[in-house]
């Protein structure tokens, strides 16, 4: 069963429109902020196995850095593929502390 994992401290949370990756137990994680909302997926693009910690975010969605797929941060669906959606992880700040449910 899927339990709430330390990401990172609230002071390391990405700034507006910043994207970071941080690795938990082995498993590479992005971190987002759109416009105050912070967000947290699978670190690797679907598509081609891009790094998405290192993209950016344009309009509201996570840029992959590889091949520009944008990826909703919500629902993780992107226009560029129907098939192709980004795993987007429950995620919430708590006792200073960004947490994700993995």
């Amino acid at each position: 069963m899927a339990e709430f994992v330390r990401i990172c401290s609230q002071a390391e949370i990405p700034s507006p429109s910043q994207v970071k990756e941080f690795v938990v137990d082995g498993r590479a994680l992005c971190v987002g902020n759109v416009d105050g909302a912070v967000c947290v997926l699978d670190g690797t693009c679907p598509h081609e196995g891009g790094p998405l910690g290192e993209g950016s975010i344009e309009g509201g969605k996570l840029v992959c850095p590889w091949h520009a797929y944008a990826f909703d941060v919500k629902t993780g669906s992107t226009d560029e593929d129907p098939e192709v959606k980004a795993d987007v992880l429950e995620a919430r700040v708590e006792n200073g502390e960004l947490r994700a449910k993995l």
